[in-house]
């Protein structure tokens, strides 16, 4: 559904986006992850036709974005991280007008504004005006916009951004909602929101990708902490030799244990869950498995990826720098 080749974007001599390369499938729910930064927005941005790249192609439903932009801008949903709202106007005459913008034919307007404001749960307030909403129903006017040409992609930024823990669930609750429906991106650094909602994760450090995987296989990536005792006079080498054979394991490393006991850190192949071959791998060589824990988060993971101290602020490139 969308393809991303090549994509570079560049702001005088800074480098944003750099030669980055995606693909999303239809239906699909992709967290696009990275430090504040990172080149989340400006993606985002040029896949939405928002701005040009310096250098590279993107396609949406097989579209180019910038060859074909209407075509594309049918298809997209945008939420960006500040939702375009006029706060002089009720929810219902905003999402009519919107609804005009969008080409939606005149009398089919009433019930599709209708019907986005009953999804995103703004019905009860579709006569108050914009500005004296709370943020979390703002959000939610934001996200009907996105959504009330009924099109085939969402890209949302920061969608949960500002907002109170029972706004932040009830917003991914929507948007899990929405994903059967919609091809999603959604652009975050909130790791439990990643779990919460998405299949796929894009992750990019400095502008670059630098992971490309399924939630379930990045998990899967966590390293074990095992703890181990021995009956014989094996000592850490062997045992960790041992350890080394087995078929999924790719690193073992020494870990601190209490006496009588051995301790290593172990870690999996890519996309394989090490720990019942490492579990047969001990009682078969006749030791005694004391304890088997993770010892890596889907946090971590995350650090080891990427390089927290990028350098330059998202709110940069809205006055001409990187985001």
């Amino acid at each position: 559904m969308i393809q991303v080749t090549g994509l570079s974007k560049k702001y005088a001599s800074y480098v944003a986006v750099d030669n980055i390369s995606f693909s999303v499938e239809k239906g699909d729910i992709v967290g696009f992850l990275g430090p504040n930064g990172a080149g989340k927005t400006t993606t985002m941005r040029v896949i939405t036709g928002f701005m040009p790249p310096t250098a590279g192609k993107v396609t949406v439903g097989g579209f180019d974005v910038f060859d074909q932009p209407m075509e594309v801008k049918k298809r997209i949903g945008y939420l960006p991280e500040s939702p375009p709202l006029y706060p002089e106007m009720s929810v219902r005459d905003y999402l009519t007008f919107v609804a005009r913008l969008k080409g939606i034919p005149n009398i089919e307007i009433p019930d599709r504004v209708t019907q986005v404001m009953k999804k995103c749960s703004v019905a009860d307030v579709s006569d108050k005006l914009i500005q004296k909403l709370s943020k979390g129903y703002r959000q939610r006017v934001g996200l009907a916009q996105a959504i009330v040409h009924n099109p085939d992609v969402l890209i949302l930024d920061e969608p949960t951004s500002g907002l109170d823990p029972k706004q932040i669930i009830e917003t991914r609750d929507l948007i899990k909602g929405l994903s059967g429906e919609h091809t999603i991106i959604l652009s975050t650094h909130i790791l439990p929101e990643v779990e919460a909602i998405c299949r796929k994760v894009v992750i990019i450090s400095k502008g670059k990708v630098v992971k490309t995987d399924s939630v379930e296989n990045l998990k899967n990536r966590a390293v074990f902490t095992i703890e181990l005792s021995t009956a014989g006079d094996a000592d850490a080498v062997a045992v960790r030799r041992k350890l080394e054979q087995v078929a999924s394991v790719s690193k073992v490393l020494d870990h601190a244990a209490s006496a009588g006991r051995f301790a290593f850190d172990i870690e999996g192949l890519t996309g394989s869950d090490v720990r019942p071959d490492v579990a047969r791998a001990v009682v078969q060589a006749g030791w005694n498995l004391l304890e088997m824990k993770s010892s890596t988060t889907l946090e971590e993971v995350f650090l080891e990826l990427t390089n927290t101290d990028a350098g330059v602020s998202e709110t940069a490139a809205n006055n001409g720098g990187a985001q």
